[in-house]
């Protein structure tokens, strides 16, 4: 991943925390690493950049590329986006403008409202 380590900022921290404990299949929550026999995770105690688990790094990390490409050192490669409603930072696809399907029901909803609006005001007259 990245040439030059370095510490890992708390939002980095806690998206590992949050990848490993809702998607990675090798963590159980009462016995935390299921391959390792100590039964820590080797990725929840993390605080430096440079080696990963060789499971999180090839089968969970590529779920969150934003957090992928601020790991691998290089964030300003990838065009990232901030979503609209919610502020999260996320890569587009294609020319994706929510970072969600719920977003982009709740910012549909709001521009619907907004629209409604305009055009009772013209109408009233």
């Amino acid at each position: 991943m990245s040439a030059e380590p370095r510490e890992l900022t708390r939002q980095e921290h806690a998206a590992i925390r949050r990848l490993v404990t809702g998607i990675c299949a090798n963590y159980d929550p009462e016995y935390g690493c299921l391959p390792l026999d100590y039964g820590g995770c080797y990725m929840m105690d993390k605080c430096w950049t440079g080696t990963y688990c060789k499971y999180f790094q090839k089968a969970v990390l590529p779920l969150n590329p934003v957090l992928e490409a601020d790991l691998a050192g290089n964030p300003t490669v990838l065009s990232r986006k901030t979503c609209p409603v919610c502020g999260a930072a996320y890569l587009p696809v294609t020319s994706q403008a929510y970072c969600s399907e719920a977003c982009r029901r709740k910012g549909k909803r709001e521009a619907d409202r907004r629209r409604q609006q305009r055009h009772r005001r013209k109408n009233r007259g």
